[in-house]
């Protein structure tokens, strides 16, 4: 593959990889959860915290083995092609590809805004509805199969980036630089308005007022706050330690993804340097935007509401309409065309999120072919323009079933428990290279090795725990697709080796 992506474009992959539509929508479910400013903000702090180091510490990984595939990689290096396997299985099943379908699904409904006639329920093909039905804690089914034209504006971006991105990574990168500086100057827009002439008395005094007490309510090491275990379980009174993982389930969604640019490593120019940086840059760009973003919105609208509330105002953070918390914002401060302005934002963040995520992902696939586990032709580069043209048109066929078959809204409930796991894995990996290699050639080291990603890891278990016992319904099941690819693995694996002995038999002969 032919080294084409510089640093702005490495960290506009970042950038553009991480913001999609999570931030406008999930600080509801957030602010649902743990009912005070300050806990609110604070969950964004634990996402922030947590993304940094983990993407310190992906910048020794990435520098020391910067080739395409990057995540993959690293598993198959530290702890063996299995675990490589299940990461790249996981990936294409459920995490980029259901993650491409639901943003650009979610472009298609916005898109609606502009054009009425672009709805989900307006359809086209309409094949079945799958009814809901209970399997332990999680609640499956419920959807609607076909083809509506809003999937079909969703449908029509995963076909155009697909194809797009077959012809060089310099056409990819442009779109994605584009489109990110776009959406890096819409949020900073929204920032400066809600900082500005958002800000308003009674979100102040809601938010913040008795001399800040309101903001620290339910704060507090002894509050107690409720939480519903599994789809219609009993209610729990947890501390803050246990909200506050976990409500992370939103906030760690909506700021993933910043591990795409290592998908790419074989594509980036300077990689020992451009790597690192490009992680440090995009992610800590991303986090502070974010953290800003949700203190604005706490400045023009209460956290509480009632979700009875005629308007923005009575309903608040916590009810806002749809949850869609930054148009409740922008209406707020602009009643006449806010809403307008908030889905032209958020059609431009999921192109380019959308991109970024299509680009970077048929990288593993690539790698995973080169290495006999996926599809051969997959392990094939377009001769004119260097690209995984198979990589990209399969993720793109399975992206659009998903679309289709309206399951991809449920797969995203199950992608932060088996990131987390997978995070866990990778950052595991720097110590078990220190160990194997201690030798190999390092152009950046871990900031704060050993005790940051030690640190990483036992936060990250930590929620992934709260997760399994409060959230049953987002964590088995993700923990389930995982553990399917160990069959998976064995029989290709067994495949792979048969033909390779029939090959060398015919060789004999």
């Amino acid at each position: 593959m032919a080294q084409t992506l510089g640093l702005f474009s490495s960290t506009a992959i970042v950038i553009g990889s991480m913001i999609g539509s999570g931030i406008y929508i999930v600080d509801a479910d957030i602010a649902r959860g743990v009912d005070s400013p300050a806990l609110y903000l604070g969950a964004w702090l634990v996402t922030a915290a947590l993304t940094l180091i983990g993407a310190l510490s992906y910048g020794e990984l990435a520098a020391m083995m910067p080739r395409a595939g990057g995540q993959y990689v690293y598993l198959r290096e530290a702890l063996g092609p299995l675990w490589g396997f299940l990461f790249g299985w996981t990936l294409f099943l459920v995490i980029q590809t259901g993650t491409i379908a639901a943003v650009c699904v979610a472009f298609g409904k916005f898109l609606g805004v502009f054009f009425p006639s672009v709805s989900a329920t307006h359809w086209l093909w309409h094949i079945a509805h799958v009814p809901a039905w209970r399997v332990g804690p999680m609640v499956l089914g419920n959807m609607e199969i076909g083809v509506n034209t809003a999937n079909l504006a969703g449908i029509a971006v995963v076909v155009f980036l697909a194809v797009a991105n077959i012809f060089g990574l310099k056409l990819g990168a442009l779109i994605q630089n584009i489109f990110t500086s776009a959406k890096a100057f819409s949020l900073g827009a929204l920032i400066l308005l809600t900082f500005t002439v958002g800000v308003n008395a009674t979100a102040w005094k809601a938010n913040f007022g008795a001399g800040f007490s309101q903001f620290w309510r339910n704060a507090g090491w002894h509050a107690q706050h409720p939480v519903q275990v599994g789809m219609g379980g009993p209610t729990a009174w947890v501390n803050l330690l246990v909200i506050l993982a976990v409500v992370q389930v939103g906030s760690l969604f909506s700021a993933d993804a910043w591990n795409n640019i290592t998908f790419t490593a074989g594509e980036v120019k300077n990689p020992k340097r451009n790597l690192p940086l490009s992680l440090i840059l995009g992610t800590g760009f991303v986090l502070s935007v974010y953290f800003l973003v949700s203190l604005g919105y706490i400045l023009v609208l209460p956290l509480h509401g009632d979700p009875t509330g005629a308007t923005a105002m009575a309903r608040g953070i916590q009810h806002a309409a749809e949850d869609r918390v930054a148009t409740a914002v922008l209406g707020q401060i602009f009643p006449a065309g806010g809403a307008a302005l908030m889905a032209a934002a958020i059609l431009i963040s999921t192109f380019g999120c959308a991109n970024g995520m299509s680009l970077a992902g048929a990288r593993v696939y690539y790698a995973m072919s080169r290495d006999g586990l996926f599809f051969k032709s997959v392990g094939k580069l377009h001769p004119r323009y260097g690209t995984p043209v198979a990589g990209l048109l399969v993720q793109g066929a399975w992206t659009v079933l998903l679309c289709v078959s309206g399951s991809y809204s449920q797969l995203l409930d199950y992608i932060i428990f088996a990131e987390l796991v997978f995070y866990i894995l990778t950052i595991s990996s720097l110590f078990v290279l220190r160990v194997k290699r201690p030798d190999a050639p390092r152009p950046y080291k871990a900031l704060g090795y050993p005790l940051l990603p030690a640190l990483y890891i036992a936060v990250a278990a930590w929620i992934c725990v709260v997760l399994l016992r409060y959230k049953p319904q987002y964590t088995w099941p993700g923990l389930a697709l995982v553990l399917v690819g160990i069959p998976v693995y064995w029989i290709r694996t067994r495949m792979t080796a048969a033909r390779s002995q029939s090959a060398e038999a015919s060789s004999v002969r």
